[in-house]
């Protein structure tokens, strides 16, 4: 197939983009362990993408406190050091034309103290998840109950990282809602048990990520901003949603309220059917006239066809970025691409 559309340049928003390539944002771990900085390999790592063409970079994610910490090697946007680290990275991407945006990420309760300096992991309710921590290999910690100022703090702390990160000369932020971690926590039933304004009905649920958007639209244009959100859970593998249709109309109506205009609905297969056939992607278009970003083990093929159908706008890829750091070149020439190999290229930025 002719790659004509995710090949052609887009302005979305504030952001013209070179193609409708999107680089999904994928956990590396390259930062140092104890500053949370990054150096000369993630510069290199993404510049490599611009000058290849890439048209929205979306970074691994960044964590706006030391609490929201899930893993080794995490880099931050609290700190004025880790600015100034990251400020290299956007210049050398700019400097090749690139596009690129910060993932704030904050893991809630799927982390242990040992990762964030003895700090207890934040969660809406105190429920243990199963499983071991990644790479840690310890099981989660039992999460301390968010107090209402705990909220408070954890609003600003993105909202800080959000203001970080233009400081940075970052084009905006992507706000992680989804996967089972600390926004998506409150926003499900199974993990929010709360009676307060933060839980019960999922208009409720949602109060933390309207806020959290809120905050960061106010500051640095809601039209640099984008949502991820799902259905999946990292530490529920078997949960779904009982009822997609109305979880899908309250996430939407709550993007409208707040202005959001570019979202990321996040599946590990984009042409799974949820819904009466439809997929989760089907199902967002009929209810969202703006941006998407699709994902979910997508091919060249497949997302053009998404593309042309009108599904999505941009088309995010993860592993075949990290296998073919010259993609967009392959594709343009027909070339194949190289497959992903884990036991290569999850050990090295190339």
């Amino acid at each position: 197939m002719i790659n004509n559309e995710l090949l052609q340049p887009v302005r979305i928003g504030p952001w013209q983009l070179q193609t409708r390539i999107v680089m999904a944002p994928m956990t590396r771990s390259f930062a140092n362990d104890v500053t949370g900085t990054v150096g000369e390999d993630v510069i290199a790592y993404y510049q490599r993408r611009a000058e290849d063409g890439i048209g929205l970079i979306i970074t691994e994610g960044i964590i706006p406190t030391i609490q929201g910490k899930g893993t080794f090697g995490v880099p931050g946007l609290y700190t004025s050091e880790q600015v100034s680290a990251w400020r290299k990275v956007t210049e050398a991407v700019h400097e090749k034309g690139g596009t690129i945006i910060a993932q704030l990420w904050h893991v809630g309760r799927l982390t242990h103290p040992d990762l964030t300096g003895g700090r207890p992991a934040l969660a809406p309710s105190a429920l243990r998840a199963e499983g071991l921590v990644h790479r840690l290999r310890k099981p989660y910690a039992m999460p301390k109950e968010m107090t209402n100022e705990d909220i408070r703090m954890t609003v600003h702390h993105f909202k800080q990282a959000a203001n970080n990160a233009i400081q940075a000369g970052f084009d905006g932020v992507e706000i992680h809602g989804a996967h089972g971690y600390l926004i998506d926590q409150f926003a499900s039933e199974s993990t929010n048990r709360r009676t307060d304004g933060y839980g019960g009905h999922r208009t409720q649920r949602l109060r933390l990520m309207r806020e959290i958007l809120s905050a960061i639209g106010e500051d640095i244009g809601m039209e640099r901003v984008v949502l991820r959100f799902s259905e999946l859970k990292d530490d529920e593998p078997s949960f779904r949603w009982l009822d997609p249709i109305a979880e899908i109309e309250s996430y939407i109506e709550m993007f409208h309220e707040v202005g959001l205009q570019v979202i990321h609905p996040s599946t590990n297969h984009f042409s799974q059917p949820i819904w009466e056939g439809l997929t989760f992607h089907e199902l967002v278009r009929s209810r969202w006239e703006g941006y998407i970003i699709g994902v979910g083990n997508l091919t060249p093929d497949s997302a053009v066809t998404a593309i042309r159908s009108g599904v999505i706008d941009l088309a995010a890829f993860g592993r075949p970025l990290l296998a073919n750091n010259d993609f967009v070149n392959r594709l343009k020439n027909g070339l194949p691409l190289n497959p992903y190999n884990s036991a290569i290229h999850l050990a090295q930025l190339i």
